[in-house]
């Protein structure tokens, strides 16, 4: 439905009961549409620990190899990138 700013003002509790009931409402000014009230839907967050077991790393991943490979990546100038 498309209702224009007055009329928005006016009733603006029966345009938010329209959009709890998933209808879209669009606020026009002189005709032309110029917002759009809608429902609200939170966003869902996962909670700490969501993802505790679905991720596979490798059993090295804290190895001394691995850590001296990182730390010459970080500390190597052969390995900067060109500027």
């Amino acid at each position: 439905m498309q209702v224009n700013i007055l009329e928005a003002k006016n009733n603006l509790s029966s345009l938010i009961v329209a959009a709890e009931r998933d209808e879209e409402v669009v606020i026009a000014r002189n005709g032309v549409p110029v917002a759009k009230l809608v429902k609200y839907t939170a966003n869902k967050v996962a909670p700490p620990g969501a993802w505790k077991g679905r991720a596979a790393y490798s059993a090295d991943w804290n190895s001394a190899e691995t850590n001296a490979e990182v730390e010459q990546l970080f500390t190597d100038s052969n390995n900067a990138p060109a500027a």
